[in-house]
């Protein structure tokens, strides 16, 4: 139970740095694209990578601080941290299809699975 709770208070500081960095960048340097988002996702990326880094090189990080600020702030921050990770650790151990078909499904099934749920929300508000 406490590595639960280790996870959502570092979760819960994550997303809430994701929403005002975000709402940040977006409102002071406006783009055709989600800019914040984009930098949100490339400054997690950073952040997991470092501390991984920092964690496996060093033994700078326990278990608990691991779960506080990889699995809970960058969680929370941003999960494309996570998935460029896990891509990183499957091409690190010699899997380069798997990190391709992994980065494709996550991609293609994603926007899939976001457009059938937007069909769904219009057929069931539509009733």
């Amino acid at each position: 139970m406490k590595d639960v709770l280790i996870i959502a208070l570092g979760g819960g500081i994550g997303s809430i740095m994701r929403y005002f960095g975000a709402q940040f960048i977006s409102k002071n340097y406006p783009s055709h694209i989600p800019m914040g988002t984009l930098l949100i996702n490339i400054t997690g990326c950073l952040l997991i990578g470092l501390l991984i880094g920092l964690s496996d090189r060093q033994q700078w990080l326990n278990n608990e601080w691991k779960l506080l600020l990889i699995t809970g702030f960058c969680g929370g921050y941003t999960t494309f941290s996570t998935f460029a990770a896990e891509n990183i650790n499957l091409i690190q151990n010699q899997q380069i299809g798997y990190a391709i078909l992994y980065t494709v499904l996550c991609v293609a099934l994603g926007l899939l699975a976001v457009w059938a749920g937007l069909s769904l929300g219009k057929v069931f508000l539509s009733n």
